[in-house]
C-alpha cells in the first residue's frame, strides 16, 4: 500500500509538471459553481459581456496576495467596458483549510471583491483549463452563440513583488488588444504562482 502511494504521488507530480494551459484559440468549457453568496455562476452568464477573465485564484497563495489589488483594479477598470473578472478557486480545502468555503467569504468580505469568486469544489473546471498554478489568467473571448473563446492564458505582469516596478502588465495589454479587436501579442506567458492543492 504505501508503495502504491509513493506511486501515485510520483505520476500525479510528473502530470502536474508536464500539465499546460488549454491552447490560446481553443473554446473555453464552460462552468458553472457556487458563488460565495449561494448562488450559482456559469460562463454562459457572460453572453451579453465582450470578453471575461477566468482568474484560478486563493487565499493564502502569496502570489495571489501580491497580485490581488491589481487583479481588482483589473475588474475595475475592464468590467464597464465588457471584460469582467471572475474568480475560481480551484485548492482542495481538505488540505488548504485556508480555501474552506467560509474562508472564501471572508477574504473576499475583507478585500471587498467586486467580482464572483467561485468554488471548483468537484475539481472537474482547473483541469479542463489546464490550469496549475494560483493565480493564473484565461481571458475569454465572447464570439456569440455560448461560444468563448480562449486569447490569453498566463501571468498579470510582469513583476509581482513590486506594482511600481511593473514594466510589462500582460494581462492589460491583453484585454486592451481584445477590445480594440487585435490578437493579443503575447498570448501566452507562464503564469508566477502557488501549485493547485489537488485532491489525494
Amino acid at each position: 500500500m504505501k508503495q502504491f502511494l509513493i506511486l501515485s504521488v510520483l505520476v500525479w507530480s510528473v502530470l502536474s509538471l508536464n500539465a499546460q494551459p488549454i491552447a490560446v484559440g481553443s473554446v473555453a468549457p464552460d462552468f458553472s459553481l457556487k458563488n460565495i453568496d449561494g448562488t450559482t455562476v456559469s460562463l454562459s452568464d457572460y453572453s451579453n459581456e465582450k470578453g471575461v477573465m477566468v482568474i484560478f485564484s486563493c487565499n493564502p497563495c502569496p502570489y495571489v496576495q501580491a497580485y490581488e489589488d491589481r487583479m481588482i483594479a483589473l475588474h475595475n477598470e475592464f468590467a464597464p467596458q465588457g471584460v469582467p473578472v471572475v474568480f475560481i478557486n480551484p485548492n482542495d480545502p481538505v488540505q488548504q483549510p485556508a480555501d474552506s468555503f467560509e474562508e472564501m467569504q471572508k477574504r473576499a468580505g475583507e478585500k471587498g471583491y467586486p467580482f464572483p469568486y467561485l468554488a471548483d469544489e468537484e475539481q472537474q473546471v482547473y483541469p479542463a483549463y489546464g490550469a496549475t498554478r494560483t493565480p493564473e489568467i484565461f481571458l475569454l473571448k465572447n464570439e456569440g452563440n455560448g461560444r468563448f473563446v480562449v486569447v490569453y492564458t498566463g501571468t498579470v505582469d510582469d513583476n509581482y513583488q513590486d506594482a511600481a516596478a511593473v514594466t510589462v502588465p500582460y494581462a492589460a495589454n491583453a484585454v486592451r488588444t481584445l477590445l480594440a479587436g487585435n490578437t493579443p501579442d503575447p498570448a501566452t506567458t507562464v503564469a508566477v504562482g502557488c501549485g493547485i492543492k489537488a485532491k489525494n
